[in-house]
């Protein structure tokens, strides 16, 4: 038997693979984007993966194939769910043929997202199977499960992973891939047309199988007791949580571990229960757990102790339910010192907020969520709200309104990437041109999804797995909006009197503009490698110390032993834009 060290998220790539999936979609997002990356890299002759625009099409993607008689696996970030929440809601009544998994990979503590919301509440509300895992190869054992309860029960799976189980490492124990055939398709209406009146008779049929569900969870072994040595304190626990009691408690007392956490086994809950002294239950986030242990009559200890908010670790618990000494660790009076992540040296957007903080004055400006969402810091504060993926071009119509209500001339001015475009952002751009509305939108295309590691969107000419790919133009979706041509400028940010020009131009215009920014991320290794051998010096004799080209804040650029010089010629990517700023000529290229 082979086995290989792997993390979370390649052991569930593996475990789809084990289990006979077909197809594999997602769209790309912390902590789960290494999933479908994994699937391309090393199943791709056996799982047909792709990224899709969004997380909805992903997922409906995914069912597609289901219900086509295919097992398919639909991956996303936590915020993810709610895109795909519409087509989850009503897959949770229709059902599936083939296997169906969704996998929620959450992030507690806002690592790289924008809430901590706990998806384990979706599963009852969208009345869906759901698993968790707690390392490695639970992962891929517990995805082949989640398969095989998708089919027994006739319903889709929510395989719900937080960060720390998506990336920690542990030994996986790997099988051959167990072929599933592919279900013949058989056109259902009245189980996959959800019209009134089979959506009606589906919601029925979805509750009955819940009850079968919760009593197959009872004896599951993806739930199980573990006796320790002592039966005065029971441990209710699931997913990463378990880790961290196990290494805070070891064999001294006894645990529920829970797998299949929905629908909870509440006989297995009131029978483990009923045989302990004191009931502790150890989860990050909601109440979940808790809520069903109280609500079956037990009085337990929980989030009175344990926090609410971020992650838990073994030291918060140690805390929390023991009077045990922390244990000795090696220690430094030398702290590091504070590293926010900055825009990357050559990155394209530091030219486009560059010129937009000079009309701080005269724009109000709405982010979103991408690499440009460091544009918010020192020293440039490029935009005062940012909700989601989208939000950057919604937001602004009804922000123009109110401050139109009150007299507020300044114009505003929405921001999201191509890939943001593409996944929720062309509604925003078709709702702004067709009311009118007095906003400036601005597309920051830097020829890839950079934010979470460089995967194709449809502005990118590869797919997935490397394939030429057909590029859809997002001037030409603009275009295609019937905006007017005066309304519509395509600049490369670095270049500083182009951009000044266009948002001169956005701020002067009544009614909808929309400014393009083209000009490749620093780092894709095609753009990296015309970069080699260029760089940039600062002519000291030239240079006043006026450190306008440290305002642009480029990591390659420093103020060091009292002189402003290029720190990083490797870094550095004589893109200009420090050049630009300098009002004495003393920066220049070199390598040109």
């Amino acid at each position: 038997m082979k086995i290989e060290i792997m993390t979370g998220n390649e052991a569930i790539a593996r475990g789809a693979y084990e289990a006979s999936c077909h197809l594999a979609a997602a769209y790309p997002g912390t902590p789960s984007t290494e999933i479908l990356e994994n699937i391309a890299d090393n199943y791709a002759d056996d799982i047909n993966s792709r990224w899709a625009s969004n997380e909805k099409t992903a997922l409906e993607i995914a069912a597609g194939a289901s219900i086509g008689g295919m097992r398919a696996l639909a991956v996303m970030k936590h915020v993810g769910v709610n895109v795909a929440a519409d087509p989850m809601f009503t897959l949770g009544m229709t059902g599936v043929e083939g296997g169906l998994v969704i996998v929620s990979a959450d992030d507690p503590a806002c690592h790289s997202s924008q809430n901590e919301q706990d998806n384990r509440l979706y599963a009852p509300h969208a009345k869906l199977a759901m698993v968790e895992a707690s390392d490695s190869q639970e992962c891929k054992d517990y995805v082949k499960a989640a398969f095989e309860i998708s089919e027994k029960f006739d319903i889709p799976v929510l395989f719900r992973m937080t960060t720390r189980v998506c990336h920690a490492k542990s030994l996986v124990k790997l099988s051959d891939r167990q072929e599933v055939a592919v279900r013949k398709y058989e056109g259902n209406p009245r189980k996959y047309s959800m019209l009134p009146a089979n959506a009606r008779v589906r919601h029925a049929k979805r509750e009955e199988l819940l009850v079968e569900l919760e009593e197959y969870a009872c004896t599951s072994p993806l739930n199980r007791i573990e006796w320790g040595k002592s039966k005065k304190i029971g441990i209710v626990t699931s997913g990463i949580s378990y880790q961290y009691a196990r290494d805070v408690f070891g064999d001294e007392v006894s645990y529920l571990k829970l797998g299949l956490t929905y629908p909870l086994p509440s006989k297995l809950i009131q029978s483990f229960c009923e045989d302990v002294e004191t009931i502790y239950v150890i989860e990050e986030n909601e109440p979940y757990l808790e809520n069903k242990v109280r609500a079956l009559g037990f009085a337990c200890v929980g989030k009175d102790r344990l926090p609410l908010l971020g992650e838990l670790n073994t030291g918060i618990v140690r805390k929390a339910l023991t009077d045990q000494p922390d244990p000795e660790v090696y220690k430094s009076e030398i702290s590091a010192p504070p590293r926010p992540p900055v825009l990357c040296a050559g990155c394209p957007h530091r030219g486009y907020f560059n010129a937009l903080r000079k009309r701080k004055r005269d724009i109000v400006a709405v982010g979103d969520i991408g690499c440009y969402a460091l544009g918010i810091n020192e020293p440039f504060n490029g935009f005062d709200i940012s909700i989601c993926m989208g939000s950057g071009f919604t937001v602004p119509i009804g922000l123009a309104e109110a401050l139109k209500k009150q007299g507020d001339q300044r114009k505003v001015f929405g921001m999201l990437g191509d890939s943001t475009f593409f996944h929720s952002g062309m509604t925003g751009l078709v709702d702004v041109v067709h009311s009118n509305a007095n906003v400036v939108l601005c597309i920051l295309d830097n020829d890839i999804t950079a934010m979470t590691g460089h995967q194709a969107n449809p502005g990118t000419a590869r797919s997935l797995t490397g394939e030429p790919a057909r590029v859809v133009s997002i001037e030409a979706m603009v275009r295609a909006t019937g905006i007017e041509e005066d309304r519509l400028r395509i600049v490369n940010p670095i270049d500083q009197t182009a951009m000044d020009a266009a948002i001169d131009a956005g701020i002067k215009a009544e009614g909808p503009f929309v400014i393009i920014t083209q000009y490749p991320c620093a780092l894709i290794k095609e753009v990296a490698r015309t970069f080699v051998g260029k760089y940039c010096v600062i002519d000291q004799d030239k240079c006043t110390k006026c450190k306008s080209c440290l305002r642009i804040a480029c990591p390659a650029i420093a103020l060091k032993d009292g002189v402003i010089q290029i720190v990083d010629r490797q870094a550095c990517t004589a893109c200009g834009l420090c050049m630009q700023v300098c009002k004495f000529g003393a920066i220049s290229k070199v390598g040109e």
